[in-house]
């Protein structure tokens, strides 16, 4: 039995020839690398017509996190990472020890009378 056509096995009816490089413009791009302080080395692409001062000075490298640069000689220095800070820590930013004295004794008040066992001396 004899199959009418020129259709290869397997391929998809409407497919053009195999290779065929008709899948979209693709724009014209620069490669760009930077280097951190342990001398990996990350590239990126960018469109060919991006003005330079557009085209970041420092990226986190994904393999280190440590910030990157594009000076290959002088990668950036890792800033100081600011320790966690909790909840608390914030709030003492934010109020003097007096004021703190002060909600907390608010507090309280409110609490007492809420409870019925607010002294009257107070």
């Amino acid at each position: 039995m004899v199959s009418g056509g020129s259709a290869i096995r397997g391929s998809r009816v409407g497919a053009g020839p195999m290779g065929e490089q008709d899948h979209g413009y693709h724009a014209e791009r620069i490669a760009v690398s930077y280097w951190d302080a342990l001398g990996n080395e990350t590239v990126r692409y960018f469109a060919a017509n991006l003005p330079d001062d557009e085209i970041p000075d420092l990226i986190d490298c994904p393999a280190s996190g440590l910030p990157a640069g594009r000076d290959r000689e002088n990668p950036p220095a890792l800033t100081k990472a600011e320790p966690y800070k909790t909840h608390l820590a914030y709030v003492k930013e934010r109020r003097t020890p007096e004021e703190a004295e002060q909600l907390l004794d608010e507090a309280i008040q409110a609490l007492r009378a809420r409870r019925g066992t607010l002294d009257p001396a107070q």
